[in-house]
């Protein structure tokens, strides 16, 4: 008889389960040396005998089983120092170092808790997030799911940058591809302002002292159930999503006999989403094709330079003086949620008084609340109007903190430009270059110049920084704090939201495309073969003549490889750095600058 241990319902749950002994073993036991009539001659000793025979065959069983484990324990053990030392740890995913806040939270059943449909003729199945939901105002039947900036869950640019998309013409070939990603959806950060309001709601609810009625009546038994920081499922899928989309569109560029390097940095939602959109683009045996080289990013006792999360080298864009988009968004949101705050307070009677801020968290909690659970009773709390505000309070933030009303949008941005630059160059960095890491910027390990596919994934503040720092200054329009201007391009959920991505594609056409070309036939014009870039931000082309006039009002927004070059040549200067980084220079009021870099110069 031998046994095995069958794991039940826990893992206190073992019990032993007779399984048949293979014939070698059966043939060993029908040979132990026992006369034949032994047993017939000593019945009582017969019964003990076999007792014996049993106790030391369960005592042999044990002992194996506790010596199987014993080696499994120590081969564990043994791979994992082998893998530790034999992996650099630029490359090591597992385990995660300076993975910040990685808390899960609340599982969803919005099976359970769906209360759509919300009437017959609005039914819309989830898929899988609950977004058809009526929302006061909202007569164009439009989402207010794409009104929320950098929080809006991935969506495609719905209106374009001002260019049509055309295609290649015949004859020319995309030879190289540069992606920067945004992670997916995920929790909010810590010590929000959402974390810190939804701590307070659950108190109220957890000490019965909470008397909501009408429409706040579900903060009677509020629960606050958010994670922190690290993706939600619908990130995962996004990511994934991007991964299948980038495949379709790029998966000819890869050189199926190559192993590509891919970068991130150490955020746990960072590492994740590089491998969610790895398996999408690759498979599951993505390893196979890709190494994920992993940045330190959140060291901030001796940070590491990393480009992918510029701000952590880059000492005053974490200070006062970059507070403008942040100052821009607290006038605006005190406008624009007064009626909000007062309809609040009407259902909360005297024992809870709402403020501007507190409102404004109610409603940064619908997005955050959607992508975790599914579907979210703070959505609608607001009018469509009021999501139409809550998309430009964020746009504020991103062009005073981000963009070009930043003292340090450019600075935080070009350490990720020097490097495209190198890369297109085909050469390495072996000097200080504002965050590059020269470490691994100078060694073509982890800085290869061969690859025709380059992915990289970051944060949404830092992909604005980059596309200030490339200077993009369709972006720079002045936004008041008033309201939205005419014709207004920096939109964040349409720059920034989660799984955001920027797609920079190397054209090599065998002769010159011509610039106001429509259709196939007036495609080219004579002349030597050339070098086209073309920018797309979340699937849509981002033309580059009006913010650079020597690329030309090309129908197609490309620009010519050398012309775009030279004019990234003064873009490291025009960044000042050192200065936009570490310089004493004032804060200034928002919409004060309009470069950004500081207002005052470096001497």
């Amino acid at each position: 008889m031998g046994y095995s241990y069958k794991k039940l319902q826990g893992p206190d749950d073992v019990q032993l389960q007779d399984l048949p002994l293979p014939p070698a073993t059966e043939t060993a036991r029908e040979e132990l040396p026992l006369p034949q009539n032994f047993f017939h001659r000593h019945p009582k000793t017969t019964s003990w005998a076999i007792k014996m025979l049993i106790a030391f065959l369960v005592l042999l069983s044990a002992l194996s089983l506790t010596r199987a484990a014993v080696l499994e324990k120590k081969q564990a053990a043994s791979t994992a120092s082998s893998s530790t030392t034999r992996v650099p740890q630029v490359f090591q995913t597992t385990p995660e170092l300076f993975a910040g806040p990685t808390a899960t939270g609340r599982a969803p059943f919005l099976a359970q808790s769906n209360p759509a449909p919300f009437g017959v003729a609005s039914f819309v199945a989830n898929h899988p997030l609950e977004t058809a939901i009526p929302i006061v105002g909202n007569t164009q039947n439009a989402s207010i799911f794409q009104q929320m900036g950098n929080v809006s869950p991935y969506f495609p640019n719905p209106s374009g940058f001002g260019v049509n998309e055309m295609p290649l013409p015949a004859g020319a070939n995309i030879t190289q591809l540069h992606m920067l990603h945004r992670h997916g959806s995920r929790y909010p950060t810590s010590n929000s302002g959402v974390q810190k309001f939804g701590a307070t709601l659950t108190a109220l609810a957890a000490n019965k002292t909470a008397n909501f009625t009408g429409q706040l009546a579900f903060l009677n038994s509020f629960s606050y159930g958010l994670g922190v920081e690290i993706l939600v499922p619908i990130g995962q899928q996004e990511l994934f999503d991007s991964g299948v989309l980038h495949y379709y569109d790029y998966g000819h560029l890869y050189n199926t006999s190559t192993k590509i390097i891919a970068r991130t940095t150490t955020q746990d939602r960072i590492v994740k989403s590089a491998e969610y959109f790895m398996a999408g683009f690759f498979g599951l045996s993505w390893t196979n094709n890709a190494t994920l080289e992993v940045i330190i990013e959140g060291n901030f006792i001796n940070p590491d330079n990393v480009t992918l999360a510029g701000y952590d080298n880059c000492n005053n864009s974490n200070t006062a003086v970059n507070e403008g988009g942040a100052n821009a968004t607290a006038i605006w949101t005190a406008t624009y949620l007064k009626n909000a705050t007062a309809r609040l307070n009407a259902l909360s009677g005297k024992f809870f008084n709402w403020t501007t801020a507190d409102a404004y968290d109610a409603q940064t909690l619908c997005p955050y609340e959607t992508v975790a659970f599914g579907y979210s009773s703070f959505c609608d709390l607001f009018t469509y109007q009021e999501w139409l505000d809550f998309e430009y309070s964020i746009d504020l933030s991103f062009a005073g903190g981000d963009y070009f009303q930043s003292p340090t949008g450019r600075a935080v941005g070009i350490g990720y430009v020097e490097e495209f630059l190198a890369r297109v160059n085909n050469h390495t960095l072996n000097t200080a270059t504002a965050q590059a890491n020269i470490t691994l910027d100078n060694n073509i390990a982890t800085f290869p110049l061969n690859q025709t596919l380059y992915f990289d994934f970051s944060h949404d503040t830092n992909l604005a920084a980059v596309l200030t720092a490339f200077g993009f200054t369709q972006f720079a329009q002045f936004l008041p704090t008033t309201g939205p201007p005419a014709n207004q391009q920096l939109i964040v959920s349409h720059l920034q939201p989660f799984g955001a991505r920027i797609d920079i594609e190397i054209i090599k056409a065998p002769q010159p495309v011509a610039a106001n070309r429509t259709t196939a036939a007036n495609a080219y014009t004579s002349g030597p073969p050339t070098n086209y870039v073309h920018f797309l931000v979340n699937q849509r082309t981002l033309p580059l003549g009006p913010s650079f006039p020597s690329c030309g009002n090309r129908t197609d927004g490309w620009c010519e490889l050398s012309t775009f070059l030279n004019i990234q040549a003064g873009s490291l200067a025009a960044a000042q750095y050192n200065y936009a980084c570490n310089g004493n220079y004032p804060a200034v009021p928002y919409g004060s600058l309009t470069n950004g870099v500081p207002q005052a110069t470096a001497t």
